[in-house]
């Protein structure tokens, strides 16, 4: 099944302009609207959010560092860098501040059974460890080419007790994945939370994933005043469907004089058939419960992507991402694969931190970015994971083979 939508856009759907609401099959949705009503009895509940607040300080250890580049900043000779530090949470990327919040949610509408999508294996993981602490059941869902490209992920997902189910229909990536997680999910609802990732899908996972994300900013907001005693010029942060980067720009929408800045999968290229830059190429369209920005042909069709990045891999954009472009509040650019890789071994060289591929991404155009502004200029990049799982395939990438 390539498409899951239907007509049906429920009373309480929630909107970015024309983005966002809820396309969704008869199925879910009286669910959707129990996760929506629960959504919004926790998130403002005082026992939740001190759970909430103790997990993410005590289990995933935050707060998370706000690193200044020194080297970096130094060899590119223009704005000081900082890095964000999401690698360095437990798990190894952003992906558990929503884990969490999803999870403590589902705990307390009585779920016993987490499902969830994944494509670099990083939120697959999350899930399953999160899974594990609250001693409920896991199954992952992930596609073929990403179980073969994130193969380290798939053992670890499996370690953490949670059964992973490799997808075979389509393009066999993240949107593929995100299909047979939904489909599963209309199968089993009574015992079943759905922990959705990225910034995407039906209401209220966008708003879910930018409340339970938005720490990074919040975090990186406070700590900036503290070491410069004012904001940053821009923040950067790569976007997939758009998780870690509406994280990462939350706490400074409403501050026009910051720079948002997210940085698209072009793949071999924005103007090739081989990209996944939704926002520079795409248009508005219904897909996985939303209506956004997708990359589709004219018969409104789901375009096949391509991106050396698994979680980067994704036909559309969280329509939050899609409303700030609309509006000019972000600015979108495309990075290939070629800039990504050299980010990668750009900064591993240069501070020592072996990033994610996604996150290199956004330190590609950093090296771009930053030779161009002035020395007084403050420029935050967020890191949103470790390229452990990367390494593999960026040495295949560069001819070597380390697997045999």
């Amino acid at each position: 099944m390539e498409e899951i939508k239907s007509k049906n856009k429920t009373d309480d759907s929630r909107h970015y302009g024309e983005f966002g609401g809820q396309y969704i099959p008869e199925t879910l949705v009286n669910e959707l609207h129990r996760v929506s009503d629960a959504y919004n009895k926790y998130k403002d509940d005082p026992a939740f959010l001190k759970e909430f607040h103790d997990l993410l300080n005590n289990y995933a250890n935050r707060p998370s560092l706000l690193y200044y580049a020194r080297q970096m900043t130094e060899d590119l000779g223009g704005a000081k860098i900082y890095l964000k530090r999401e690698d360095l949470n437990h798990t190894g990327a952003h992906k558990i501040n929503n884990v969490l919040g999803q999870a403590l949610i589902a705990k307390r509408m009585g779920k016993t059974r987490l499902i969830a999508e994944t494509g670099a294996g990083q939120h697959g993981v999350a899930t399953a460890t999160i899974a594990a602490l609250f001693n409920m059941d896991c199954e992952i869902f992930m596609g073929k080419k990403d179980t073969e490209r994130q193969k380290l992920n798939v053992y670890r997902m499996q370690l953490l007790g949670a059964k992973v189910h490799t997808v075979t229909n389509g393009s066999m990536v993240l949107k593929d994945a995100v299909n047979a997680a939904m489909q599963e999910w209309t199968k089993r609802v009574d015992d079943t939370f759905y922990v959705l990732g990225s910034a995407v899908g039906p209401y209220p996972y966008p708003e879910m994933v930018h409340d339970f994300q938005s720490v990074i900013s919040k975090e990186s907001k406070q700590q900036i005043l503290e070491a410069e005693g004012r904001l940053p010029d821009a923040i950067v942060a790569c976007v997939g469907g758009g998780s870690n980067a509406i994280g990462s720009f939350a706490e400074y929408i409403n501050d026009k004089n910051v720079q948002l800045i997210g940085c698209e999968a072009a793949g071999k290229g924005v103007d090739t058939d081989q990209t996944a830059a939704t926002i520079e190429r795409g248009s508005v369209g219904i897909f996985h419960g939303m209506k956004s920005l997708f990359l589709q042909n004219d018969d409104g069709q789901i375009d096949k992507v391509y991106s050396i990045s698994a979680g980067l891999d994704y036909p559309g954009v969280g329509p939050e991402h899609a409303r700030l472009a609309e509006l000019k509040r972000a600015k979108y650019v495309g990075i290939t694969d070629d800039e990504a890789v050299d980010a990668f071994e750009y900064i591993a060289k240069t501070e020592g931190i072996i990033a994610a591929i996604e996150s290199c991404h956004a330190l590609a155009y950093v090296m771009k970015l930053a030779p161009t502004m002035g020395k007084d200029k403050i420029i935050i990049c967020t890191v949103s994971g470790r390229g452990d799982k990367d390494v593999a395939s960026i040495a295949k990438y560069r001819g070597v083979n380390i697997d045999e």
